[in-house]
């Protein structure tokens, strides 16, 4: 019996030993957004089949679908019906593209992460767009009064408690309704324009609550500048809070602009989010076009010299793969890459899917052939 007792014993650890040796998979986050602007994969259902089965057999793990944008859901909308008569983009009506997707994607052990891309925006060079023709007295102003525009983007007052309550409302609406893994912000959620401020509800807000003085005319003055910072902190925190408590098991990303040139733009203070404990997973947007201003911007951004270290959020870069007529460059891209890992970065994100697919996948299949060789765990 007890030679059947250390030979049993010895077959267990045998087993054991054959599968973590099997068992090498990286953990990795391996992340690509996915948009419906210079893309068709959400025209179809057949489309998303083969874009989730394309994410996985490149050894991709998460993707970040657009949910909203320019004003319209990619999924059927009780909240936008209810307020604006609009339940879904007219280009998908009769569909739900966010339930296809999850389904597709899940069938893969992709994760999903709904992706809010306009936020706080109404619009883009349409002059406030369906939502502030229909609801006035929630557009943003700067200081000549005039409506809140920046790179051709129009805005929503940030500080407004009914647009407040109006995205808190999409972003729950998705994180119920559907299976999805999280919900992400971007560098337009929570965020405004530092030229803003100026509406008359914001103003009398700041009256309110600094003695009778009124805003003041320089909009970087320091103070100005870190109570709206604070206003957008506040929301982010909320959201947070409401998303976990409706769905504990979900992920709150943010893939806001560099700081600080985030917090001196558009009045995103993310170091704060990660550090108050109101992140799970932060990216970057560490958009840039050569090699040298990559390593340069990354090196400003690491967590440890950032004060950004924490157990309970992941910081990664968010890398501009392809807009319009750029397309990374492969050295460039695998040199970046590399830089992350040696760096202490655990993966990173993509702009977006359709830069996979150019040339005939040619950068999908060099990642298969060189740094995504094995399928890779999620660190979640």
């Amino acid at each position: 019996m007890k030679w059947i007792r250390i030979i049993c014993l010895i077959s267990i650890i045998s087993l054991w030993s054959s599968c973590s040796m099997f068992d090498r998979s990286p953990v990795e986050i391996r992340g690509v957004w996915l948009t419906n602007v210079d893309s068709a994969v959400l025209d179809s259902r057949e489309s998303i089949a083969e874009a989730m089965q394309f994410l996985a057999d490149h050894h991709f793990n998460i993707v970040f679908p657009v949910v909203w944008n320019d004003a319209v859901t990619m999924y059927p909308s009780r909240v936008m019906d209810s307020l604006f008569n609009v339940a879904i983009d007219p280009r998908y009506r009769g569909r739900d593209p966010l339930a296809e997707l999850i389904e597709e994607a899940h069938k893969h052990d992709i994760k999903v992460i709904a992706w809010f891309e306009y936020g706080f925006s109404a619009s883009h060079n349409k002059n406030g767009g369906m939502i502030l023709r229909q609801r006035k007295e929630w557009a943003a102003r700067d200081r000549d009064g005039n409506l809140l525009t920046k790179n051709g983007f129009e805005w929503m007052n940030a500080y407004h408690p009914e647009v407040q309550e109006f995205m808190l409302s999409l972003v729950l609406e998705v994180a119920k309704n559907y299976d999805v893994d999280g919900v992400q912000g971007d560098d337009r959620l929570p965020a405004q324009p530092i030229e803003g401020g100026y509406s008359d509800y914001t103003r009398l807000l700041y009256l309110a609550t600094h003695q009778g003085s009124p805003v003041p005319d320089d909009l970087r003055d320091p103070l100005w500048q870190r109570w709206r910072a604070e206003k957008l902190n506040s929301f982010a925190q909320t959201m947070y809070r409401q998303v976990k408590t409706l769905k504990p098991g979900a992920i709150v990303s943010w893939a806001p602009s560099i700081f600080p040139w985030s917090y001196d733009e558009y009045l995103q203070d993310w170091p704060t989010w990660i550090k108050d404990g109101y992140a799970d997973l932060v990216i970057p947007q560490n958009y840039r076009y050569n090699f040298q201003e990559y390593v340069a911007t990354l090196d400003r951004m690491l967590p440890a010299e950032a004060g950004l270290s924490s157990e309970h959020c992941i910081v990664i870069p968010g890398m501009l793969l392809n807009v319009g007529d750029y397309l990374m460059d492969e050295e460039y891209l695998l040199n970046a890459m590399k830089y992350n890992r040696d760096s202490g970065y655990p993966g990173e994100v993509f702009f977006f899917y359709e830069g996979l697919r150019k040339n005939d996948d040619a950068i999908a299949r060099k990642l298969k052939q060189t740094l995504y060789t094995e399928k890779a765990k999620l660190p979640f």
